[in-house]
C-alpha cells in the first residue's frame, strides 16, 4: 500500500508549530516572522510536502501564473500567426525579455504562460483568459504602435504591465527605454570616429521606438550642422538589414557610417558592405542598437547602443507582482537609460 502523502498537520507537528501558522507561510501571507518561515520551509523539506494548488488558489485567489503576451498586427489566416510567431522566437530581444522575466518570476514561486495577441480574435482570448482567472495578470510586449491589446487589458481593470510606452495614453505601468538618447549616443560616436557622410537603417516606423531613435540621431546630426541623412527603413531582421544597406549603397554609394536600428539589421549591413568590398570600420562605421548576442557574435564585432532588457523585463514583472498583490494602486514609469558599448565596427 503507498504512503499516506504529507499533510499541513505533519508539517506542523514537524515544525512545532500551529496548522494555522504552517497555511500562512504556504499561501504567502507575509506577517509571519522570518525564524518561523525558516523554520517551516525546513519542515516541508524533510516531511515532502506539496502544497495543492487548487486549494491554495482558493485561499490566496491567485493562480501564481502570469501571461507573457506578445501582441502584434496581423490577419486570422494560420499562415501569417505562424509567421508571427516564427519572427518572435528568432529575435534574441525577445529571448532577452523572457529571461528577465523568468529570473523574477521564479524566486516567487510565479510562472509566465506565453501568449500571442496579434488578431482581434487573438486578443479578446487574452482578455477572457484573464478575467476567467487563467492568470493573474499580463505582462505585454507589444510590436506595434497602435495595439489595441493595452486599452483592451485597462478597460477591463486587468492587471497588466507594458514593455514599453503605449502608442495611445492608458492607465497601465510600463517599462521603456530613453530611445532619443540612444539616437544621440550613436550619432556622436559616429562623428567623433570623423564620419560625415552618414546614413541610417531604422526600425519600422509603425513602431515608437523605430521613430523615437531615428529622432534623436536626426537631432544630433542637425545640431552638427548636418541638415540631412539619408534613411531606409528595416524590419528588426538580417534580411531587411541588408535590403536597406543595399539601396543606401545604391542612392548614397560614398557614405562613411550607418547607425542600424538594432544588432540583427546591422549584421545584415556589414555583410551586404563586406560583399560590396567596403571595410568595416576602415571605409564604413557601423552602429547597432541593443547589445544582444548577436553584438559579439558578429564579425567585426559590433560598437552597439545597450538596452538593459533583461533588467527591463525584470523590473516588468516586478510592477505585476506589486499590482497584483495590491502595494501597488496607480500606474507609474519607469525609464531605462541606455549605454553606447564600443567594440570593433565603429
Amino acid at each position: 500500500m503507498s504512503r499516506q502523502a504529507p499533510t499541513l498537520e505533519d508539517v506542523a507537528r514537524e515544525a512545532g508549530v500551529s496548522r494555522a501558522t504552517v497555511s500562512r507561510v504556504v499561501n504567502g501571507v507575509r506577517n509571519v516572522d522570518p525564524g518561523i518561515q525558516d523554520l517551516v520551509r525546513r519542515a516541508i523539506e524533510r516531511t515532502g510536502y506539496t502544497p495543492n494548488q487548487a486549494a491554495r488558489q482558493l485561499v490566496t485567489r491567485r493562480t501564481t501564473t502570469v501571461a507573457l503576451v506578445v501582441s502584434g498586427a496581423g490577419d486570422s489566416s494560420d499562415t501569417e500567426q505562424n509567421a508571427f510567431a516564427t519572427r518572435v522566437f528568432a529575435d534574441p530581444f525577445f529571448g532577452r525579455v523572457v529571461g528577465g522575466v523568468v529570473g523574477r518570476l521564479r524566486p516567487r514561486g510565479m510562472h509566465p504562460v506565453l501568449m500571442f495577441a496579434e488578431t482581434p480574435e487573438s486578443r479578446q482570448e487574452v482578455v477572457s483568459y484573464l478575467r476567467q482567472g487563467g492568470a493573474d495578470g499580463a505582462l505585454v510586449v507589444a510590436t506595434h504602435h497602435d495595439d489595441p491589446l493595452p486599452a483592451l487589458l485597462a478597460d477591463a481593470r486587468l492587471p497588466a504591465v507594458l514593455f514599453a510606452r503605449p502608442g495611445r495614453p492608458v492607465p497601465l505601468s510600463y517599462v521603456d527605454l530613453a530611445h532619443r538618447e540612444g539616437g544621440r549616443l550613436a550619432a556622436e560616436h559616429l562623428l567623433a570616429r570623423g564620419c560625415r557622410r552618414i546614413a541610417t537603417v531604422t526600425g519600422p516606423l509603425a513602431v515608437a521606438a523605430s521613430q523615437e531613435r531615428l529622432a534623436g540621431f536626426r537631432d544630433t546630426l542637425a545640431r552638427h550642422g548636418d541638415p540631412y541623412v539619408p534613411v531606409a527603413e528595416g524590419g528588426f531582421t538580417v534580411d531587411s538589414g541588408m535590403s536597406a544597406m543595399a539601396s543606401l549603397l545604391a542612392q548614397h554609394p560614398d557614405l562613411d557610417g550607418v547607425f542600424t536600428a538594432n544588432d540583427l539589421m546591422a549584421q545584415g549591413a556589414i555583410q551586404v558592405l563586406r560583399d560590396q568590398g567596403r571595410r568595416v570600420p576602415r571605409d564604413v562605421a557601423v552602429v547597432g542598437f541593443d547589445d544582444s548576442s548577436v553584438a559579439v557574435t558578429c564579425r567585426p564585432r559590433l560598437t552597439t547602443v545597450r538596452q538593459p532588457v533583461e533588467e527591463m523585463a525584470s523590473t516588468m514583472a516586478s510592477l505585476l507582482d506589486d499590482h497584483i498583490a495590491g502595494r501597488r494602486t496607480d500606474p507609474t514609469s519607469v525609464i531605462f537609460d541606455p549605454e553606447l558599448v564600443v567594440r570593433d565596427s565603429a
